[in-house]
């Protein structure tokens, strides 16, 4: 994982309006370590050599000209628990973040539930920002699944790689919009059949080789 490609994901986090100011970070796992985005630096000046790496088996210690995100522990704990997992996006985009303001999970009201791994998004209870109980309780959420909601904060997106996890987050985001929306109408949830065919589905689309998080894929 190269340097300049964090800097590029944490601008189009962004862009993307995803997260605003500095808030949101990335990270990406290389080797026995982890690189993560800075605390407080805007994406505009944001530079490779800015890009800040950690051990993961490491207490906080960091190499680098600035300082991690705040968030450090709750990607460096991802990363210890899930082994399968490359990168890691955390941001808070409007809808996501409405959702877990109101601490409520996302659930099978629509297919692509089952692309997070599971029959809903869950939301993780809320814990303080940058904290060791926040880490414990994002880890716990994420069990079984590539996504959730942080209860009054925002959202976790994983990902074998950069790409994935970015894609994850997108996704993440339109569902959000897509459940809030069906909410003045009131949504029809998918019956557990119905979501487990899905997750099967979504089991044997991946195990073909294609990526976990893409484009929507319309089953036929």
């Amino acid at each position: 994982m190269d340097r300049l490609s964090l800097v590029g994901a944490y601008r189009e986090l962004i862009a993307r309006g995803l997260s605003q100011g500095t808030s949101g970070n990335v990270s990406a796992r290389q080797g026995g370590a982890m690189l993560i985005t800075p605390s407080a630096l805007p994406a505009a000046r944001m530079r490779a050599a800015d890009i800040v790496e950690m051990e993961l088996a490491g207490e906080g210690e960091w190499h680098g000209r600035a300082r991690p995100s705040s968030e450090w522990r709750m990607h460096r704990d991802i990363y210890r628990a899930r082994p399968e997992v490359g990168a890691v996006v955390h941001a808070h985009p409007p809808h996501s973040t409405a959702l877990a303001m109101a601490r409520r999970p996302i659930p099978a009201a629509h297919y692509m539930v089952a692309a997070f791994g599971g029959a809903e998004v869950p939301c993780a209870p809320y814990a303080m920002f940058g904290s060791a109980a926040l880490s414990r309780v994002a880890v716990a959420a994420l069990a079984g699944r590539t996504a959730c909601l942080l209860a009054n904060h925002g959202c976790l997106a994983l990902g074998r790689d950069l790409a994935e996890a970015m894609a994850c987050a997108v996704e993440l985001e339109t569902l959000a919009q897509q459940y809030l929306l069906s909410l003045a109408v009131g949504p029809v949830l998918l019956s557990p059949r119905e979501i487990s065919d899905a997750l099967a589905g979504f089991a044997a689309y991946r195990g073909s080789g294609a990526p976990a998080q893409t484009r929507r894929a319309r089953q036929a």
